[in-house]
């Protein structure tokens, strides 16, 4: 084959081949479905710290991902307060690190994690317990299996609340299932570390939070379609 055919070759080759998703974007389907943006890609406009009217500044933009200063930054957390809804969200963690998304926080209690429940962001060779593992409704639903993808590459994560049910999905796969208010869930929270919070698991809307737990982890592609 002449060098001439081989470059035509290699040109369709790449013809046929399917763009890569752009990242912090919405397509016109998402649009019209009513999904909106969290994260910009460039800059924290739309969040807050917790208890404070500004992003702590230890968080930063880099490549299209929002990370914070795993020393000092401060969780932060959205503007907005959403009841029912439906998250996506792409993290990354560095290995054997630890993070977290919380959702309906509000500013009850001294930490996020004080009112909202959490989806649990982790390696998950850094051998934390079932109900601690990535996808987990934190130390109270253990995900269905391990969905995680190689430490270094991003994760889809996915939330739904609608009407007090919940799923927890990774990379696709649905990993957990519970009722907010349930016999079942007041169980598990009264055998739990949050039992010494009243606030926790009880607001009917809040705000979409980010955690540092002290080791590197980027969030982007972070948007949400009300459901209410």
């Amino acid at each position: 084959m002449s060098m001439k055919a081989v470059a035509i070759a290699a040109l369709l080759a790449a013809l046929a081949m399917p763009a890569a998703a752009q990242v912090n974007t919405l397509t016109a389907a998402e649009k019209q479905a009513g999904w909106t943006l969290l994260f910009d890609g460039r800059t924290t406009e739309g969040w807050r710290g917790f208890k404070a009217p500004a992003p702590d500044p230890g968080w930063h933009v880099k490549d299209g991902a929002l990370s914070p200063d795993p020393k000092t930054s401060k969780d932060i957390m959205t503007k907005e307060m959403f009841g029912d809804f439906e998250l996506a969200f792409d993290w990354k963690i560095a290995a054997k690190g630890n993070s977290g998304l919380m959702y309906r926080v509000t500013e009850d209690g001294e930490q996020t994690y004080w009112s909202g429940p959490e989806y649990q962001v982790l390696d998950n060779s850094r051998g934390e317990p079932p109900l601690q593992r990535a996808g987990a409704l934190y130390d109270l639903y253990a995900p269905s299996q391990d969905a995680t993808r190689p430490v270094g590459e991003f994760n889809q994560g996915r939330i739904v609340v609608r009407r007090g049910h919940v799923e927890h999905w990774l990379n696709g796969v649905k990993v957990v299932e519970y009722e907010l208010g349930s016999a079942d869930f007041k169980a598990k929270v009264a055998a739990s570390k949050f039992k010494a919070w009243p606030m926790f698991g009880v607001a009917p809307q809040g705000h979409i939070a980010l955690q540092n737990h002290g080791d590197e982890v980027a969030f982007r592609n972070i948007k949400i379609r009300r459901l209410d």
